[in-house]
C-alpha cells in the first residue's frame, strides 16, 4: 500500500483526497464553532474552555497539523511530477481549455496563500490560546485569559487591515475548495457525465457555506460594536450592553 501511495500518481491523488476530506470536515466544525461567537460570546468562551489545552484537543491539533503537512507535501510532489512530465511542452504557448477553471490550474498558488493565511491565524489565535496554556501561563501577551476567545476575536478584527487580510485568505480558500471538494470525489471514481455537474455544484455550495460562515464573524466583529462590548462585559450585563452599543453604533 505504501508503494502504491508513494509511487503512483493515483496513489498520491488518493492521499490528497483523504487528507483534503478530513480538512474540509474540520473547516465545517471550526466554522460552526465560530458562529457561536455571533449568537452568544459567553457560550463561545465556554467552548474555548472545553477545548483549551486538554489532551484530546492537543492530539487533534497534532493530527490536524500532520494532515496539512501531508496534503501540502503531496501537492508539491504531484505538481513537480506534472511539470517534469510535460517536458519541452511546458514552454509552449497554450490557451485556456473550455470548461477548465482558473482555480484548477492554480491550486498550488492558492495553496500557498491558504498556508500563509493559516500561519497568520495561528499567530493571532493559537499562539495566544492553546500555546499559552501549554506553556503553563495564565495570560497571553495581550493580557487576556487564553480561554477568552471572544476577546481575541474582538481585538483582532477591530483592525481594518486584519479584516482585509482574512477576507483575501478566505477568497483564496473558497477558490481552493471549489476545485478541491469535487476533485476528491473524482479521484474516488464518483465522477461521470451525470454526477460531474452535481459534484461541482455541491462543491460550490459547501465551499460557499464554509467561507460565508467564517466571513460573517470577521465582518460582524468589525462592523457592529456590540460584539466588542459583549466580549468584555460580565455575564449579567452582556446582553444589555450589547443592545445599547449596537443601537448607538447604528445611530451614527
Amino acid at each position: 500500500m505504501s508503494c502504491f501511495l508513494l509511487n503512483s500518481s493515483l496513489g498520491k491523488k488518493l492521499v490528497m483526497s483523504i487528507t483534503g476530506c478530513a480538512l474540509v470536515l474540520f473547516l465545517l466544525f471550526h466554522m460552526a464553532m465560530n458562529l457561536v461567537a455571533l449568537v452568544s460570546p459567553e457560550d463561545y468562551n465556554s467552548v474555548c474552555r472545553f477545548l483549551g489545552a486538554n489532551w484530546y484537543a492537543v492530539v487533534a491539533t497534532v493530527g490536524l497539523a500532520a494532515l496539512v503537512v501531508l496534503h501540502f507535501v503531496f501537492a508539491l510532489i504531484l505538481t513537480w511530477n506534472n511539470y517534469r512530465a510535460r517536458g519541452t511542452q511546458r514552454y509552449a504557448v497554450t490557451v485556456n481549455e473550455p470548461g477548465v477553471e482558473w482555480a484548477s490550474k492554480n491550486m498550488l498558488l492558492l495553496g500557498f496563500i491558504v498556508v500563509l493565511g493559516l500561519g497568520l491565524h495561528l499567530c493571532h489565535f493559537w499562539s495566544k490560546m492553546m500555546f499559552v496554556e501549554l506553556m503553563g501561563q495564565h495570560q497571553n501577551s495581550l493580557g487576556y485569559k487564553p480561554t477568552n476567545g471572544v476577546a481575541l476575536i474582538a481585538f483582532t478584527f477591530k483592525q481594518w487591515y486584519n479584516v482585509v487580510l482574512y477576507l483575501v485568505w478566505l477568497a483564496a480558500l473558497w477558490l481552493h475548495l471549489n476545485h478541491g471538494v469535487w476533485s476528491m470525489f473524482q479521484t474516488a471514481g464518483w465522477a461521470n457525465d451525470i454526477w460531474y455537474p452535481r459534484l461541482k455544484c455541491g462543491a460550490k455550495i459547501v465551499s460557499t457555506l464554509i467561507i460565508l460562515g467564517f466571513a460573517a464573524v470577521v465582518i460582524a466583529y468589525y462592523v457592529c460594536p456590540c460584539y466588542a462590548e459583549a466580549a468584555f462585559e460580565t455575564l449579567g450585563d452582556a446582553a444589555e450592553a450589547c443592545t445599547e452599543a449596537c443601537c448607538a453604533g447604528h445611530a451614527h
